[in-house]
């Protein structure tokens, strides 16, 4: 949900109100010029030093912001309702779109370029932009929002070859499900490795002793990995994949695709060999690699879109036993007198 909370004191503190939608006076919820910490969930939000949204706006993107610099002096708040994916605008050198033209998807200093104080009109295709008239966001400020045009930044605005710095706002993290189909997984091989070997000999007339325990301990490890199948969009954000009940793994972006999980897993074996025999007990575990589709439903700004990615594992979490037993040398004979 897209939300701001606002305080009347710095670092969060004192008084609070919290608006899912626009406001376009606080003095009519009583809280009027005297927001001075405020967070965000989602959306961007504009804040305006007058009501119905006039005056120099100030935004504020998702995060918390513990001091403003519209302190005390915010008297309307405008959600940014746009999808702020893949961002674009095209700047032109003269009015009525005329001239030479740039067209910018990304945060752009414009004085490290050939387009610096140049830009007299824009058309906006995708996203809510920021026009700075200084560099590193300093400085009178336009506000260009999806659809929208200007064709002379001159009468109105007085902002005729001053664009200095161009930045896009950004929406807030999105909401990430993910669902393995386990109907649809695959093999893709299988083969037995020998974990242990337990071998006892009994050359004598009575049974003994094998093992003290009837059972062993063992840690066996499963590898999991997951890739994104010809994504449409970026996704920075982690999220928990659910393979069982017990195991979650997080896939996180920058760091290794893969996870390892343990278990351990207990196994029975004989406790007593019979006379004259040889037992072998072998534990062996299945190691097995199989895949399966993920299908991720990621919502922002109430808007979701599915994508579809692999999960992938290496299990050796599979044990049985098998046992071997054959006799020893004969008893040796002895011959009376």
């Amino acid at each position: 949900m897209n939300k701001i909370i606002v305080y009347d004191h710095e670092d969060f503190r004192g008084l609070r109100k919290e608006f899912v939608s626009d406001v376009p006076d606080l003095r009519s919820v009583d809280f009027g010029d005297c927001i001075s910490s405020l967070k965000v969930i989602g959306q961007p939000w504009i804040a305006f030093p007058d009501p119905n949204y006039k005056g120099v706006p100030a935004m504020y993107e998702e995060g918390e912001h513990k001091c403003l610099t519209l302190n005390n002096q915010i008297s309307s708040l405008e959600l940014v309702t746009e999808d702020l994916e893949n961002p674009q605008i095209t700047l032109y050198e003269h009015p009525n779109y005329e001239g030479a033209s740039k067209v910018i998807t990304e945060e752009t200093n414009l004085t490290y370029g050939y387009f610096n104080n140049k830009a007299s009109s824009h058309i906006v295709q995708k996203g809510a932009w920021l026009l700075y008239e200084n560099p590193n966001r300093k400085g009178w400020l336009y506000v260009a929002r999806e659809g929208t045009k200007n064709p002379n930044y001159g009468p109105l605005f007085n902002f005729h070859d001053k664009c200095s710095y161009v930045y896009p706002l950004k929406g807030g993290r999105p909401s990430i499900t993910a669902k393995i189909l386990w109907d649809l997984k695959k093999i893709e091989s299988e083969r037995e490795v020998v974990l242990d070997e337990i071998t006892g000999i009994n050359n004598t007339d009575f049974e003994q002793i094998f093992t003290s325990n009837n059972s062993r301990v063992y840690e066996l490890a499963t590898k999991h990995s997951f890739r994104f199948i010809a994504p449409t969009f970026q996704i920075d954000e982690k999220f928990s994949l659910n393979i069982d009940p017990t195991t979650t793994i997080t896939v996180e972006k920058e760091k290794p695709d893969s996870s390892i999980t343990t278990d351990k897993i207990e196994v029975t074996v004989p406790v007593k060999i019979p006379p004259h025999s040889e037992l072998t007990v072998q534990v062996i575990k299945k190691v097995v690699t199989a895949s399966a589709p993920v299908e991720m439903n990621i919502t922002r700004n109430k808007k979701t879109k599915t994508e579809i990615g692999e999960y992938r594992s290496m299990s050796g979490r599979h044990v049985s036993t098998k046992y071997t037993m054959k006799p020893t040398s004969a008893k040796k004979k002895t011959s009376s007198q």
